[in-house]
């Protein structure tokens, strides 16, 4: 029975070696072999399949900005720095901006009268625009701003009662489709060519600083020379419409005119 006993206990120890023997293997082996992180997917919006953000203009492309009424097409943002008015987008009838004041600039001409004005917002630009200018030995004058709808009208029939609808409409808005009814457009000139609005007026020194320069003031040159077939109106380098820092410079770099940069096929095209 102690012999039995005796046999039974070593068979045992040798059963519980062999246990914590194999029990310390495994965890070595466990110990050397770490666990993989798991797979991560590149997220939507990353490198691999950008979805980029819209354009920050996008609420006022042509197309998001229109309505139709009685034949016509009417702009729904009269009130934006960026509203494109054209002979194809009417202003709403009677539209007059409620903001209108006198920038303190040289005009071409004394007293204050309707054309003296701009929105408050492109005026005070317009201050920074002339005093950039200035710095640069460069003076201008301010020679038209606002128009009403009244005035545009008058001045359009005058025009054509002198030269016909057809001459007419190469350089005068019919009255509502007018970019100086926004309050955001200002005609400028210099003495060099005795403050007249003419296209010699882009060659300049004049001329030149404004076409290189506007955007920096948030003005765009809007008329320009080549894209008659776009704006609807012959090459006026004399013509600048504020549109906001960010807008006139990305508009100045890419070479388009207002209309077509802020087209939605080219808007989307930038994604």
């Amino acid at each position: 029975m102690r012999k039995y006993a005796a046999s039974k206990w070593a068979a045992l120890v040798l059963g519980t070696a062999l246990t914590a023997g194999l029990l310390s293997a495994c965890g070595a082996a466990g110990a050397s072999v770490e666990p993989k992180p798991p797979v991560q997917k590149p997220e939507k919006g990353g490198e691999e399949g950008t979805a980029k953000p819209p354009s920050p203009f996008a609420k006022d492309s042509l197309q998001a900005t229109i309505e139709q009424k009685d034949g016509k097409a009417f702009v729904t943002n009269p009130d934006s720095m960026h509203v494109v008015v054209n002979k194809k987008r009417y202003l709403p009838d009677g539209y007059e901006p409620a903001d209108l004041v006198v920038p303190n600039v040289e005009f071409s001409f004394g007293g204050t009268i309707e054309k003296s004005h701009m929105r408050k917002e492109a005026a005070g630009a317009l201050e920074k625009l002339f005093a950039g200018a200035k710095e640069a030995g460069i003076d201008l004058y301010a020679v038209s701003g606002y128009r009403s709808y009244k005035r545009q009208k008058s001045i359009y029939d005058n025009n054509v009662a002198q030269r016909g609808e057809a001459e007419t409409a190469k350089f005068s808005a019919q009255p509502g489709t007018s970019e100086h009814q926004t309050g955001l457009a200002m005609d400028v000139s210099a003495l060099s060519v005795q403050n007249e609005l003419e296209q010699a007026f882009g060659e300049t020194e004049e001329g030149r600083w404004v076409a290189e320069h506007a955007q920096d003031y948030g003005f765009i040159v809007h008329y320009l020379e080549g894209k008659e077939d776009i704006t609807g109106y012959s090459y006026e380098p004399w013509h600048v419409r504020y549109v906001g820092q960010e807008l006139a410079e990305a508009v100045h770099a890419s070479g388009l005119t207002l209309e077509e940069y802020l087209d939605e096929a080219n808007l989307n095209a930038q994604k």
